[in-house]
């Protein structure tokens, strides 16, 4: 056979493939069109809590926008505050409001043990260098005052290995956007192609179709979570591919107590240090719903503690119905109710909500919607 046959019929059958592959996109192109967020409408009167993005990256190291760009990102999809995490950017760097979003320094630190995000720094980061022991990264970041986070600790790319380090760490990234889109990459078939398909439709709907939490994380958090009560916070690991403003209009960091943000920048970020360091921070995957209204009574709030044999309670927002479900992993049982938690065992436990949301194609599928941090379950209390 003639080599110019040959490539023609290679041409051929790649531009088959191709006819296919934007074929099977534009399935999941018209079917976004259908996609209807949010799932539970908001019935909250009055300004809501506080929310940001925690975890961003600029062109300050691997992120597509400055933090003009990610400002305005933050600001079109209703967010107050961002924290930006850039790689091993020691260079100092003041809160500040631009475009009336506040911007709250952070970093990412890469460590020969992982990734570990740094924020609420109250003095330099001393010692640091790209590459050392995790366990040292962990300890410069106490010295400095921060608050210590192991970023997306079991991705398979950069996962943390550090065990001493995790123990001491602060905070955990239990769902990383970035983890999600990695993930569908390595399905492109099966997850990629869809979500790309419709994000041309509905770009929100795009990137909740990534969202599909694997048991490894969750099974890490409760284990780490026996040393000590530590932050559960949601990532968005934000470098613009997907649009800043596509993620964080799908998922947000809610501080409860808080309505709004003082009008001195420093005064503001150390707020916000404080809401997401106490563990009273709520991660919502708000494309679903505004998570106003939603507690976890029962638990010592200062502490994220309870005792074995107390009943938390599951309060939702109002309008939250059918569609919404209690998910309970650890130490605790969800019981007939489907709103209380029983505590059986020493350990840890999460309560989670999770709504049936748009699905790939014209179906449904159960998503995480509200996510609160774990709850360190202490033996049970001695009658008197």
């Amino acid at each position: 056979m003639k080599p110019a046959v040959v490539v023609g019929r290679l041409l051929r059958a790649l531009l088959g493939l191709v006819l296919l592959l934007l074929g099977v996109a534009g399935f999941f192109t018209l079917a976004a069109f259908y996609a209807e967020y949010p799932v539970v409408p908001s019935q909250a009167d009055g300004p809501g809590w506080v929310r940001g993005a925690f975890h961003v990256h600029t062109l300050r190291s691997d992120g597509r926008g400055t933090v003009e760009e990610v400002a305005a990102a933050a600001k079109a999809a209703g967010l107050h505050f961002v924290v930006l995490t850039d790689h091993n950017d020691l260079a100092p760097r003041e809160p500040a409001f631009v475009d009336g979003v506040l911007m709250v320094p952070g970093v990412e630190l890469s460590t020969a043990h992982g990734h570990l995000v740094a924020f609420g720094l109250q003095r330099p980061l001393e010692g640091f260098q790209k590459g050392m022991d995790g366990g040292a990264a962990e300890a410069a970041v106490e010295r400095a005052g921060g608050v210590s986070v192991l970023a997306h600790p079991v991705q398979k790319r950069n996962p943390w290995r550090h065990e001493e380090a995790a123990r001491r760490a602060d905070g955990f990234e239990l769902y990383s956007a970035d983890t999600f889109f990695r993930d569908a990459m390595s399905r492109p078939f099966s997850r990629l192609l869809p979500a790309v398909g419709a994000s041309f439709g509905n770009p929100v709907h795009g990137v909740m179709m990534l969202v599909e939490p694997g048991p490894e994380p969750m099974a890490r958090l409760l284990a780490l979570e026996r040393e000590k009560p530590r932050v559960a916070l949601c990532s968005h690991d934000a470098h613009g591919l997907p649009r800043y403003e596509d993620v964080f209009r799908a998922l947000a960091m809610y501080l409860p107590d808080m309505r709004k943000l003082p009008e001195d920048a420093r005064a503001a970020a150390d707020q916000v240090v404080k809401g997401l360091a106490s563990g009273e921070a709520v991660c919502a995957f708000r494309a679903l719903g505004e998570p106003e209204g939603f507690a976890l009574e029962g638990v010592n709030a200062e502490r994220r503690e309870a005792h074995v044999g107390d009943v938390l309670t599951v309060r939702l927002p109002p309008g939250a119905g059918e569609k919404v479900r209690v998910e309970v992993r650890g130490a605790g049982r969800l019981r007939a109710d489907g709103r209380s938690v029983e505590l059986v065992e020493e350990g840890a436990v999460q309560v989670e909500a999770w709504v049936e949301a748009p699905g790939s194609f014209f179906g449904t599928k159960w998503r995480p919607w509200m996510v609160p941090s774990p709850v360190k379950v202490l033996p049970a209390t001695k009658l008197p």
